[in-house]
């Protein structure tokens, strides 16, 4: 069955996505805003999945979600015993993974705005909240929808960390790269053609859906 992997992997893909749109956000407009010293300290470290190798990332997670982690005091609230191959630790670990492809360019459309448009609100005595939805939101939109691509698609394409904490259980954490890695183990062919075909497909789309959007940018900014 090559449909629940797929269906796993889109329900996975949306829900990080999501859930990053919304924590991402306020973290963004911090970094690109803040004149703290240590903002650069805190980009940095939500930088970081950038460069660690999945697996590492992926085996300090093992530990955080396990039983004797903080995510098997948590799982023990509703009677389980750890987040590890659960769906929910794949959204953790997901979260964690794909969060710079998100709060990056989220940052750099805030930054893009500039301080003119957020003091011209304020002088119509625009508060400070609405200053945010009404003028930063709608002027950084590129920005949201190149971060929810990134990470939607980067999510699509998880494989050394959805293996580490999710290992490969059908229906539950069997993701659709671990099932192109399945099949290939077991040598089914086509299978493992028709799912790494798609991936390539969509790979294409998401490549071709990122340089139209930033073409569009472009032609406006000028």
């Amino acid at each position: 069955m090559i449909w629940p992997p797929v269906i796993l992997t889109l329900q996975l893909a949306a829900l990080t996505t999501l859930i990053l749109l919304v924590v991402g956000t306020p973290l963004a407009w911090w970094l690109a805003r803040s004149g703290a010293w240590w903002k650069e300290a805190v980009a940095a470290l939500v930088a970081m999945p950038l460069v660690l190798p999945p697996t590492v990332l992926g085996f300090y997670l093992l530990i955080a979600l396990g039983p004797s982690g903080p995510g098997g005091a948590l799982a023990g609230l509703w009677g389980a015993r750890s987040l590890a191959f659960t769906f929910e630790g794949l959204v953790i670990g997901s979260v964690i993974y794909s969060m710079p492809f998100v709060v990056q360019p989220i940052r750099n459309a805030f930054e893009a705005i500039g301080d003119r448009p957020m003091e011209a609100a304020a002088t119509l005595r625009a508060s400070p909240l609405d200053r945010f939805l009404t003028v930063a939101l709608p002027l950084a939109r590129p920005g949201f929808l190149t971060g929810g691509i990134l990470g939607f698609a980067h999510t699509v394409g998880e494989f050394g960390v959805v293996l580490m904490i999710g290992g490969n259980i059908p229906g539950e954490t069997q993701v659709l790269s671990i099932a192109i890695y399945d099949h290939v183990e077991t040598l089914n062919w086509p299978a493992a053609h028709m799912l790494a075909g798609g991936m390539v497909a969509f790979s294409f789309v998401v490549i071709l859906a990122m340089m139209l959007l930033d073409r569009r940018a472009r032609e406006r900014a000028k």
